[in-house]
Parts: C-alpha cells; sequence; structure tokens
C-alpha cells in the first residue's frame, strides 16, 4: 500500500482537503497523512464546511505536526504551499518522490463570510482537480 503525506504550514486547510479527497478517491487503498510545519490549533471552520458541502467529512481530521511522521517511510511527500517547500524538514524515513502542488491558502482570505467561502469553495475545486489527476497518474493501485 503507497504511503502519501501532505505537507503544509499550519495543517488546517490545504493539507487536510487535500488529505480528505485523496482517502475518499482510494477508498482506502493508499495510506493518506497530513501534516503542518507549525500546525494551528484546529481544522478551519470554513474548509470542514465546504468539504461537507461536496460529501466529504472532515470528522476526526485535526492539525498534526511534520514531526510526527519525520521517521516514518513515504512513497509520496507533497507540498501543497510555498512556505511548506521552503520549510520543509529533512526526512530521516524514505521519501521516493516529492512534489511541489501549491494552492491559495484560503484561511489568509478576507470579507464576509461569504466572500471567504467563496475562496474555500475555488481552493477546494483546484485542489479536487489536482488530487484528481495525481491519483489516476501516479497513485492509483
Amino acid at each position: 500500500m503507497k504511503r502519501i503525506l501532505v505537507l503544509c504550514t499550519a495543517n488546517s486547510c490545504r493539507s487536510q482537503m487535500a488529505e480528505a479527497v485523496l482517502r475518499a478517491l482510494s477508498n482506502g487503498q493508499i495510506d493518506v497523512h497530513s501534516a503542518g510545519t507549525d500546525p494551528g490549533q484546529e481544522v478551519h471552520p470554513l474548509a470542514v464546511r465546504v468539504m461537507k458541502e461536496i460529501g466529504l467529512s472532515m470528522h476526526g481530521h485535526y492539525p498534526k505536526s511534520v514531526e510526527t511522521f519525520l521517521h516514518q517511510p513515504f512513497d509520496y511527500v507533497l507540498t501543497v504551499c510555498g512556505e511548506a517547500e521552503e520549510r520543509c524538514p529533512h526526512f530521516s524515513g524514505a521519501v521516493r518522490h516529492r512534489l511541489h502542488i501549491p494552492f491559495e491558502d484560503p484561511a489568509r482570505a478576507t470579507g464576509t463570510e461569504e466572500e471567504c467561502l467563496q475562496i474555500f469553495r475555488r481552493v477546494r475545486d483546484q485542489i479536487i482537480a489536482r488530487m484528481f489527476a495525481l491519483y489516476h497518474s501516479r497513485l492509483k493501485p
């Protein structure tokens, strides 16, 4: 079974959404985790909300430190934001492939709740498209 780590800064939006999408696509056929270089306190409520809109639950998701995974082997480490790529720690476990697939940080959105939701939805849809392509080109068992 392939092991995937999706890495971001806070592990509260993009990496959590990418983890949820890859889990749904693989239907348990790949082992997917996410973590952050500076994990936040919680998964962003708007990320949870926009994923729920498309039927993906993030129940049980919480921000995790990348340090939890430093000594574990992964087939793929995916960075989804520039900060994580620049600050990506050295993994002492085996990492076969590193991919950088950047997305705008929806947590930085400003404006009304509806305006922020539109940004979260746009980033969610971009994540779905990129994770779908990645899954079918490289990850599908």
